[in-house]
C-alpha cells in the first residue's frame, strides 16, 4: 500500500502544480482539469484493496512461507505499478493541463493518455488479485 500511495501522492502533487498554474489564467477550466488528480487517487485505492485482501488472509497459525512470499510479491506488483502509474499520471497531467490553457482541444487526448497511464496500475491490481488467490491455495 505504501508504494501505491507514494505514486498517487506524486501524481496528485505534480498535476496539482499544473492546475494551480492554470487557475491564474483561466479559473473556469479548473474543474475539468481535476481529472489527473482523481485518477491519481484511484491508484491509492488499488493499493488499499490489495492490502486489505492480503491482511485478511494472514493468520498466526497455518500460514506457510510460500504464502508469505506470494503475498509479498502481490503487494510489490500492485505497489510498483502504482508508483509507475502515479508518475505517468503526474507528468502527463501537469503537461497537458498547462497545454489546456492555450488550446482546449488537448482535453480529449489528455484524457486518453491518462487512461492508458491508469491502466498500468490496474494491471498490477489484477496480478495481485491473481497472486492472492494462489497464496490461498498454497496454504493447503
Amino acid at each position: 500500500m505504501i508504494f501505491s500511495t507514494v505514486g498517487a501522492a506524486f501524481g496528485t502533487s505534480k498535476a496539482g502544480i499544473g492546475i494551480a498554474g492554470l487557475g491564474g489564467f483561466k479559473p473556469e477550466l479548473i474543474m475539468k482539469s481535476l481529472i489527473p488528480v482523481v485518477m491519481s487517487g484511484i491508484i491509492a485505492v488499488y493499493g488499499l484493496v490489495v492490502a486489505v485482501l492480503i491482511s485478511g488472509n494472514v493468520k498466526s497459525e497455518g500460514y506457510s512461507l510460500a504464502a508469505g512470499f506470494i503475498h509479498l510479491a502481490a503487494g510489490l506488483a500492485c505497489g510498483m505499478t502504482g508508483v509507475a502509474a502515479g508518475y505517468a499520471i503526474g507528468i502527463v497531467g501537469d503537461s497537458c493541463v498547462r497545454a489546456y490553457v492555450h488550446e482546449q482541444r488537448v482535453f480529449v487526448s489528455m484524457v486518453l493518455i491518462l487512461i492508458f497511464a491508469e491502466v498500468l496500475g490496474l494491471y498490477g491490481l489484477i496480478v495481485a488479485l491473481i497472486m492472492n488467490t494462489k497464496a490461498i491455495e498454497a496454504k493447503c
